[in-house]
C-alpha cells in the first residue's frame, strides 16, 4: 500500500465545512478544517480522486517543504537546500505562485521570484543549464504560502482552478462561480430527491451543478487536464481507473427547471447544458419570476438574484418584494434558498428565514437564507407536525459573531438618504461589464449514466489517452456526447458489450 501524505484542499470562505464533508465521504483521513482550506491525508489515488470528484475545492496542493523564514534571503536558502531533481529537470518548465500574509514580506511576487531564483541557480550550479519559466502552461506548478514567518511550499496538483469545470461555453454578466454554486446546493442537503428550480438562472450554473450532484457525477468529467498529469510519477493507469469508474453514479428520477427573463441568458444556459450532456435532466425557458406559478411536483428552489453590485435592475428592492410575494403565494409547501448581499434586499422579501449562512461571493460577504414555505398560520403548521427550523439550524443561528454588524451598503445608503431625501431610486448601484471567458475546445468526458426506464441508454466513453483532446461526438439520443479517446467509440469494449446502434 502506498504511503499517505498530507494534502490541502483550498476553497472559498464559508464552504470549508461542506468541503470537509465531501472529503470524509471520499475516504480521506485526518480531515481538519482551516481558513479557506481543509487539510487531509491520502495516497496518490486520493489526490487524483480529490481533483476529479470534489465539487467545492478550487485547488489540491501537496506540501513538500515547511520552514521558518524572516526574509527573502531566508526563503532563498531554504529552497536551495532542497533536491529539485526530484521534481524538475532542464527540459521541464515551471512557475511559482505566492500568497503572503506577513509584515516581513510585503510583496508576494518578490517571494515568488526568490523561489524561482533558488531553483534556477541550483540547476545552473549542478548542470550548467536551467529549466525555463512558463506562466501559461508549465510542467510543474509551485505554490508558496507565508503566514508571518511560517512558510509552506506545495506542488499544485490541479493547475487551472477546479471551478473551471469545462462545460461553460458562454457566459453572462457576473456568472456564479461553479464551486460556490455546488457549495450552495450541498448546504441545502438536496441530493436529487425532488425537482429543482432556479427562477433566475443566468448562464445555468446552479442547474448544471445540481444535475451533477443529483447523479453523483464527478465535476472533473469535463476537465481538459490536471497539473499532476505532467508530474514525473504520474500514474496514467490509475487515473484511467478513476476516470472510468461509474460505480458511484446514480439515476435521477426528478427534473431540474431554469427560468430567466433575458432570452440571451436562456440561450446561453441551454448551450452550457447541452455541452454538459444534461439536456434530458434540465429544462430552461424564458419567463419572468413575477409569472412564476406553483410547481406540480414537490420542489426545492435555489436562486442568486441581482445584488446591485455587478448587476442591478431598474427597481432592485421591488424585485425582492416580488420574490417574497411569489414565494408566499406560489411556492406553498416548498423550500426556497436565496443568496444575496444586502440586508435591505432580504427585508423586502418579507419572510422569516429558517437559517442564515454567511458565504463569500467573490469579495462580498453574502448570506444564503432558507425559507420554509407553508400554507396558513405558522402555529397551525407546527401543530400539524411541520418543521420550520431544524435543531441543527437552531444551533447554527444561536452562534454569535456570525455576521458583520454593519454592511457597506447600509452605510452608503444612509449617507445617500441624507442628501437625496431618502429616495432609494437615486442610489447608484455598481455594474461592471465582464467579458465572457472564451470557451476552450472541449475534450471528451464520459456521459452521465441514463436511467434505463426513462430514456435511451447512452454510449460509454472510450478508453482514456491523457494527451489526446476530448471531443464532442455525434448527438445521440437527445444528448451531446463526448468521446475521450478522440477515435471511434465502437472500439470500446463497454460500448460493444452493452448495446449497438
Amino acid at each position: 500500500m502506498e504511503q499517505e501524505f498530507k494534502l490541502i484542499a483550498k476553497t472559498f470562505m464559508g464552504l470549508e465545512p461542506v468541503l470537509a464533508k465531501e472529503l470524509t465521504r471520499l475516504g480521506a483521513n485526518n480531515v481538519e478544517i482551516g481558513r479557506r482550506m481543509v487539510s487531509f491525508t491520502g495516497d496518490k489515488e486520493m489526490m487524483y480522486r480529490a481533483n476529479f470528484s470534489l465539487h467545492t475545492a478550487i485547488k489540491i496542493l501537496k506540501p513538500i517543504n515547511h520552514f521558518k523564514a524572516r526574509s527573502a534571503d531566508d526563503v532563498y536558502e531554504k529552497i536551495m537546500e532542497m533536491d529539485w531533481s526530484k521534481y524538475l529537470d532542464n527540459e521541464r518548465t515551471f512557475t511559482v505562485d505566492a500568497v503572503v500574509f506577513s509584515e516581513d514580506f510585503r510583496h508576494s511576487k518578490f517571494v515568488a521570484y526568490k523561489v524561482k531564483d533558488a531553483i534556477v541557480d541550483q540547476f545552473r550550479e549542478k548542470t550548467g543549464k536551467r529549466p525555463n519559466i512558463s506562466v501559461a502552461n508549465p510542467d510543474i506548478r509551485l505554490h508558496i504560502h507565508i503566514a508571518e514567518d511560517d512558510c509552506t511550499l506545495c506542488l499544485d496538483s490541479s493547475g487551472e482552478s477546479l471551478h473551471r469545470r469545462g462545460y461553460r461555453q458562454e457566459s453572462v454578466d457576473a456568472p456564479l462561480n461553479e464551486v460556490l454554486a455546488a457549495g450552495m446546493i450541498l448546504m441545502t442537503g438536496w441530493q436529487g430527491d425532488t425537482d429543482f428550480i432556479d427562477p433566475m438562472c443566468g448562464s445555468g450554473t446552479l442547474l448544471i451543478e445540481a444535475a451533477l450532484i443529483a447523479r453523483n457525477m464527478a465535476p472533473g468529467l469535463f476537465r481538459k487536464e490536471y497539473a499532476f498529469e505532467k508530474w514525473p510519477d504520474f500514474d496514467a493507469e490509475l487515473f484511467d481507473k478513476i476516470y472510468n469508474d461509474e460505480s458511484q453514479e446514480r439515476d435521477f428520477q426528478h427534473h431540474i427547471y431554469g427560468y430567466d427573463i433575458d432570452i440571451k441568458a436562456v440561450n446561453t444556459a441551454r448551450l452550457n447544458v447541452k455541452a454538459a450532456g444534461l439536456t434530458a435532466d434540465i429544462t430552461i425557458e424564458q419567463q419572468d419570476f413575477k409569472d412564476f406559478t406553483q410547481p406540480k411536483e414537490k420542489s426545492i428552489l435555489v436562486s442568486n438574484p441581482p445584488y446591485g453590485e455587478r448587476i442591478s435592475t431598474p427597481d432592485l428592492l421591488g424585485t425582492y418584494r416580488m420574490i417574497g410575494e411569489r414565494l408566499k403565494h406560489q411556492f406553498v409547501g416548498g423550500e426556497a434558498w436565496i443568496l444575496s448581499y444586502r440586508e435591505e434586499c432580504f427585508e423586502q422579501i418579507g419572510l422569516k428565514p429558517s437559517i442564515k449562512i454567511p458565504v463569500f461571493n467573490g469579495s462580498l460577504e453574502c448570506e444564503f437564507r432558507k425559507y420554509q414555505m407553508f400554507d396558513g398560520k405558522m402555529k397551525s403548521f407546527r401543530m400539524e407536525g411541520g418543521i420550520v427550523k431544524t435543531e441543527d439550524e437552531k444551533r447554527q443561528m444561536a452562534e454569535k459573531h456570525r455576521f458583520k454588524k454593519n454592511r457597506e451598503f447600509k452605510q452608503r445608503l444612509d449617507e445617500q438618504e441624507e442628501n437625496e431625501d431618502s429616495d432609494i431610486r437615486s442610489f447608484t448601484f455598481h455594474r461592471h461589464e465582464l467579458e465572457p471567458r472564451k470557451a476552450r475546445e472541449p475534450r471528451k468526458p464520459r456521459e452521465p449514466k441514463e436511467p434505463k426506464n426513462s430514456r435511451d441508454s447512452r454510449d460509454s466513453r472510450g478508453s482514456r489517452k491523457p494527451k489526446s483532446p476530448r471531443k464532442f461526438s455525434e448527438n445521440h439520443g437527445g444528448h451531446e456526447h463526448f468521446d475521450r479517446s478522440g477515435g471511434n467509440r465502437k472500439n470500446n469494449k463497454r460500448y460493444n458489450s452493452e448495446h449497438e446502434d
